[in-house]
């Protein structure tokens, strides 16, 4: 069974993550070791394929924990920017939540984005959060590029 940084994983940065169950039939269905990263209070899986990693409380750690392993062939699925960006410049392939590809072309305009919203939130203390709530048609769109993704991992 591969090894934390062995090629050909999907590692999911679980905290916050509305499609782990959705990320784990799509690694059974291919036969592709997950990761499921978090700080805890994630139910483990069953499944021999899916492991659970929980590191300690702190900011960034299961950021770094990914960083640290994820590389070409491996898929990672986050909705953390920064964390897309070490992922990509690694090799790896990286799925936003809602089915998003965050590529080489696409990464700075959407770290540039980030970073101008949380400039705009700062400058303006009674701004609140707000995208559009997760929708099935997220999901659905999800699982369409994390397989696709999965595939392309898997031909490199």
């Amino acid at each position: 069974m591969p090894e934390p940084g062995e090629r050909g994983a999907i590692y999911i940065d679980a905290d916050a993550c509305p499609v782990k169950a959705e990320a784990e039939r799509v690694a059974v269905r291919h036969g592709m070791r997950m990761f499921v990263v978090s700080n805890g209070g994630i139910r483990p899986s069953a499944h021999p394929l899916v492991e659970s990693v929980f590191v300690p409380d702190g900011p960034d750690v299961a950021d770094m924990w990914i960083a640290d392993r994820a590389g070409a062939g491996d898929v990672v699925v986050t909705g953390d920017i920064p964390l897309a960006a070490k992922c990509v410049a690694a090799g790896a392939l990286v799925v936003k939540h809602n089915g998003e590809m965050l590529t080489g072309a696409n990464i700075g305009n959407a770290l540039a984005t980030r970073d101008l919203m949380q400039d705009l939130r700062s400058a303006d203390p009674f701004r609140q959060g707000g995208g559009r709530p997760f929708s099935k048609a997220d999901r659905s769109r999800f699982l369409e590029t994390l397989d696709r993704a999965v595939r392309a991992a898997k031909a490199r």
